[in-house]
């Protein structure tokens, strides 16, 4: 894609960011106010001047870790809250244990062990304990990981929401992959993964007791082979990837935008949406750029090796909406610029406020 469109650079259009005495959802929803909150208050406080160990700049989804004899570790925790804990495609444990893979695999790491904390509410029934739990161990399975540590806490009733699901997660990243948004170059180009919305939509469907014709079940699955097949055939050619959770793809694009210092260009004819995730977004009034995504990435990759590494994808199963959808390029940086089918452009910004709540 060539770099012919409208110079936004010159429009100054800032957005005060409001500070709020109390935490508020949208502090969780991956936008905006959850950036501010963690520049302004975790990164302060964890991060110690001149230390290279572990905390990433620019952060990424996962630290780093390098042991006595060299050997490089990916390290992430996550936390799970969703509501319902059962949904089309999946369930909390599911959830737990694909995304906390997914964050590792960001880094190009092969997910290895994960560790689990449980925060139940006393009156869960035990059968639904149970079946998340089995589910868990199936996804680890489906995974290649184990589950070798945890914890168990109850609380009161009515003060749990029925079950919290913490993990921690370990890899081992190869000597040759180094994957980050500081590998990010203008003219890489930005490959999608497959069609989007589905998991947020999904949620959405059985927590407001709608009923859709054809209706998808979640995306949720686990990444990283499709991510190991990539950098087994051409790992310097993988800048970088990030899954699209929380605010789906316009928000993690302006984070690498604004992590790399660069702009995006993105072709929106080129982006997937499946028609029953479209007429649900159209309901509920929501974009589907921005709903979250749990078996969904975005890769950076060098415009010379984008073609070949799309091939590659698309031999590691489905394939719907996989496509190379945009370009970054070096100005204005922070901007992601959407090119819509009208031939129009327009900015995607940052999330303000809280779309979709508890979706992860």
């Amino acid at each position: 894609m060539s770099d012919s469109s409208a110079d936004f650079s010159r429009f100054h259009c800032p957005t005060p960011l409001a500070t709020h005495e109390t935490i508020q959802l949208a502090h969780g929803g991956g936008g905006r106010l959850m950036r501010q909150l963690i520049n302004e208050v975790f990164l302060p406080a964890f991060r110690r001047e001149g230390d290279t160990e572990g905390l990433r700049q620019p952060p990424h989804d996962s630290a780093e870790i390098r042991l006595g004899d060299g050997t490089r570790m990916a390290f992430t925790t996550d936390a799970f809250v969703v509501s319902p804990l059962f949904f089309p495609g999946g369930d909390i444990g599911k959830l737990a244990v694909f995304g906390t893979v997914n964050d590792l695999a960001m880094s190009g790491a092969k997910p290895l062990w994960l560790s689990a904390s449980f925060i139940i509410e006393e009156g869960l029934p035990m059968e639904i304990l149970s079946q998340i739990v089995r589910s868990m161990r199936e996804a680890a399975d489906e995974a290649s990981v184990r589950i070798i540590a945890g914890d168990t806490k109850v609380v009161d009733r009515n003060k749990g929401d029925g079950l919290y699901i913490s993990t921690t997660g370990l890899g081992w990243i190869p000597e040759d992959v180094h994957i980050s948004p500081a590998h990010i170059r203008p003219g890489d180009k930005v490959i999608l993964s497959g069609d989007i919305g589905r998991h947020g939509i999904a949620i959405m469907s059985v927590r407001e007791g709608l009923q859709f014709d054809n209706a998808l079940p979640s995306d949720c699955a686990p990444l990283h082979r499709i991510v190991r097949a990539m950098v087994k055939h051409n790992a310097r050619a993988v800048h970088c990837l990030r899954d699209l959770t929380r605010g789906g793809l316009a928000t993690a694009l302006n984070e690498l935008a604004q992590d790399a210092h660069v702009g995006f260009v993105i072709d929106e004819s080129r982006i997937t949406v499946m028609p029953p995730v479209a007429s649900a977004c159209e309901m509920l009034g929501l974009d589907p750029l921005y709903v979250a995504n749990e078996g969904r990435f975005v890769a950076i990759v060098s415009p010379e090796a984008a073609d070949d590494l799309l091939e590659v994808m698309r031999g590691q199963g489905e394939a719907v909406g996989l496509q190379i959808i945009g370009e970054v390029r070096a100005q204005p940086a922070g901007v992601v610029e959407l090119r819509t089918a009208y031939g129009s452009s327009r900015i995607l910004d940052w999330l303000s406020g809280e779309q979709m709540p508890r979706i992860c």
